[in-house]
């Protein structure tokens, strides 16, 4: 059975659960009507089944490569990206005084919910493209913007970020990357960064860079950052990549999975860089970027799932076994369903997360806060529940799942990088329990209440993260991190209750099925959450356990 793009089911979230309507009401968001998303997505799901998806399995076993100091990428897959780019995929959120189209971000998010199904490796490109030219956006001088942001828009160029070095992982302060002045305005950026996303492709006519890196008058830690942007070739007066700068691609990682994808050593060689931002305002600067982009990768997640569950479905209803397919046996029935609800779960979390980020951006300063607690939520569940949902199917396979002709394998390879990368989901639960919990509750407060009018049945979850947080708050934030982790699940299983329940509202029965299985199969690991976090330490253990 051939991938299609979930539109039907996104459309039905937007509309039924995630609350898209506030959007297109706002003045912000006006031109972004119901029927103008409706037909985004339909072009959009196009893409995915018609272009991205064939190069799936041809990105996997014929992996970007290093040739001569060229990178070289998987057959198709430079059509493919021209494609995106002449369906407006860069510039979907982009500000159209640059080329942008100037819609919303739940929008971007449903888009790369399909793209990620389809094709993941292709994905990242324009994922980190568009967050590149969110950055810029922000950040970057007006004439910065004015060079840049249009080839980027119209797909001519990608972008990519670079934080991680070999000793400066989840611990950015500890980067040494350097950025000497050279007295006419421009930088010299020396250094190595590592885990580049797209850092150097065969696709485009310029690869742009932005980069963190230490000015010499910098304070240690995260404060004496700046970000800066590199490009591969220098833009002459016409915008036209010309010369090639100083910097190079060291090597390119072999993976295990995400295969088309070139992930890139970066070495950066005395490399002209202009700074993006003020003195020391990098990591402000490179998390206008990131924020976004962690909802992208829940998306990601999200469409690897459901490109996994589509291909168990299949196969459970037509492998025969014992007399008539296998969709027969209760325990096939059971993953299934495990697999779909929890699916449509972390969709719900991730699109109310969008429609908050775009309530924000029109104004309302509580869906600006709503939106910042969602996001680690929506990153961990989604990541976490794409990488169950692709190990379920392979178990729906059997033994034919263990070989990689049948394709799933790869689902569960490719996936397995989201709960890693764009912060770590540890970090994203310390993140909920410890920046996300420093306005003394309120946006968790806020948020209970709303699930508590909108679903009475789940009172007794609703009480237990309501005694959890507070135990949580009247804890010093370093004494959290032992419970951060099922704190966050247990708050993402009480969410998509609310999503399921919301679903059934409309009185299809399929989506009430699918809602009484949540409820009966998958919400209780809230309660075994909560009495985690309520227990507190880690039984005592210390550092002295675990010495080698």
């Amino acid at each position: 059975m051939p991938y299609a793009a979930a539109a039907a089911e996104i459309r039905f979230l937007l509309t039924h659960v995630a609350g898209y309507a506030a959007v297109a009401a706002t003045d912000r968001f006006a031109e972004a009507t119901p029927d103008l998303i409706d037909a985004m997505l339909t072009e959009m799901a196009r893409l995915a089944d018609q272009v991205l998806a064939p190069l799936n399995r041809v990105g996997d076993l014929n992996p970007a490569r290093l040739d001569n100091g060229v990178v070289r990428t998987p057959p198709g897959f430079a059509a493919g990206l021209r494609a995106c780019a002449d369906a407006g995929l860069n510039g979907l959120t982009a500000d159209p005084a640059y080329g942008g189209l100037g819609l919303p971000q739940t929008l971007s998010a449903a888009v790369h919910d399909m793209l990620s199904g389809a094709c993941m490796a292709l994905e990242l490109a324009p994922l980190l493209t568009m967050g590149h030219i969110e950055a810029l956006q922000h950040h970057a001088s007006d004439e910065i913007k004015a060079m840049y942001l249009p080839p980027l828009i119209a797909g001519d160029w990608t972008g990519t970020m670079n934080l991680t070095e070999p000793q400066a992982g989840s611990d950015v302060g500890a980067l040494t990357t350097r950025a000497d002045p050279a007295g006419d305005g421009t930088f010299r950026i020396t250094g190595r960064k590592i885990f580049i996303t797209w850092g150097d492709n065969d696709c485009a006519a310029n690869v742009c860079h932005l980069v963190l890196a230490r000015l010499p008058d910098a304070p240690p830690g995260t404060k004496g950052i700046s970000l800066f942007l590199v490009p591969k070739f220098l833009p002459d007066a016409g915008g036209a990549p010309g010369v090639r700068n100083a910097l190079r691609v060291a090597r390119l990682e072999h993976k295990m999975g995400v295969h088309g994808s070139p992930t890139a050593e970066m070495a950066f060689e005395g490399a002209i860089g202009w700074i993006v931002g003020p003195p020391g305002g990098g990591m402000a600067a490179m998390f206008t970027m990131m924020n976004n982009a962690r909802l992208g990768v829940a998306m990601q997640g999200i469409g690897v799932a459901e490109a996994a569950f589509q291909a168990a479905r299949a196969y459970a209803n037509q492998r025969v076994q014992g007399g008539g397919p296998i969709i027969g046996h209760a325990d096939v029935r059971r993953m299934l369903g495990a697999m779909q609800a929890d699916i449509l779960a972390a969709r719900a979390i991730a699109l109310t997360c969008a429609v908050a980020i775009d309530l924000g951006a029109a104004g309302d300063v509580q869906a600006q806060a709503r939106a910042a607690f969602l996001t680690p939520i929506a990153k961990a569940f989604g990541t976490d529940v794409g990488h169950d949902v692709a190990h379920l199917a392979i178990q729906v396979h059997g033994g034919a799942g263990f070989i990689e002709d049948t394709g799933v394998a790869q689902y569960a390879r490719d996936v397995r990088i989201t709960p890693i990368y764009e912060g770590t989901n540890g970090i994203q639960a310390l993140d909920l329990v410890g920046r996300k919990l420093a306005d003394g509750g309120t946006a968790a407060w806020a948020l209970l209440d709303q699930v508590a009018v909108d679903c009475p049945g789940l009172a007794p979850q609703v009480n237990g993260l309501r005694r959890a947080t507070a135990l949580l708050l009247a804890r010093p934030v370093a004494d959290r991190g032992a419970v951060a982790v099922p704190f966050l699940r247990a708050w993402a299983r009480v969410l998509g209750a609310w999503a399921h329940t919301l679903a059934a509202a409309t009185g299809d029965a399929g989506r009430g099925r699918l809602a009484a299985f949540y409820s009966q199969h998958l919400l209780p690991e809230a309660d075994a959450k909560l009495a985690e976090v309520m227990h507190g330490a880690l039984g005592g253990l210390t550092v002295d356990d675990f010495a080698d």
